[in-house]
């Protein structure tokens, strides 16, 4: 696939500072300060996984407030790295990368294994989840090769997003952690709206919850050409 235009001198530049740097952690020496914080996002989404396991090991409702909780902790440093970035007049091309797959960490995996977590567990279930994230990972992919084709408003930026940003599954994660706090989850009085069997028996393969719809079409809404939210 061809290349929309040649790298930037900037661009070269900076792939030649990694390239050129030699001896030991030259990949951190290298990281500015908006890719720490970028990191930090990813920091978030990681403890958001681990404190999900936690709950499933030991049903401690602590651990389960945690995994709701670091999503919304890795939001505010996918806000600030941008900020800071321009304040130091500083980005680069890793710190892009950086930024993209920290936010499939924090608004992909963590909110769809939350999900599994709150009682989405079945066969089909597990497979609009894996669905859902691998939606949120094209969408950050396209998001990355295409920017630089979106309308730019004054100020240089985006002035839409195409299809639904990652980060708004964290709407997800509000609603799921509301149902937490009224028991509708799995463990207590089970998700809202039940399940249905698309096909064999109750606890079979075909058995899909109907929250699950929702997760698809929010995956849908995510990789969506047509869909363009705008900027603020």
């Amino acid at each position: 696939m061809s290349r929309s235009k040649s790298p930037s001198k900037h661009d070269n530049d900076v792939l030649h500072q990694y390239q050129d740097t030699d001896g030991h952690f030259s990949l951190v020496r290298n990281f500015r300060l908006a890719d720490l914080v970028t990191i930090m996002n990813g920091v978030c989404g990681s403890f958001s996984v681990f404190s999900s396991a936690r709950y499933l090991l030991s049903n401690d409702p602590d651990y389960l407030w945690s995994a709701f909780a670091f999503p919304l902790a890795g939001l505010m440093f996918d806000f600030l790295d941008g900020k800071v970035a321009r304040w130091r007049k500083s980005s680069s091309l890793l710190g892009q990368e950086l930024d993209s797959l920290a936010d499939l960490i924090s608004f992909g995996v963590a909110p769809a294994l939350l999900a599994f977590v709150c009682g989405l567990r079945t066969y089909l279930d597990t497979v609009v989840l894996t669905g859902f994230i691998c939606c949120g990972l094209a969408r950050l992919a396209r998001f990355n090769a295409t920017v630089a084709l979106v309308p730019k408003g004054n100020g240089g930026k985006a002035k839409y997003f195409e299809g639904l940003p990652i980060p708004s599954s964290l709407g997800l994660v509000a609603v799921l952690s509301y149902w937490a706090k009224n028991g509708w989850i799995e463990g207590q009085q089970g998700l809202p709206w039940g399940t249905v069997v698309l096909w064999g028996n109750v606890g079979g393969r075909g058995e899909l919850h109907v929250v699950s719809v929702i997760f698809g079409c929010w995956a849908a809404a995510m990789v969506s050409k047509t869909l363009r939210v705008p900027k603020l």
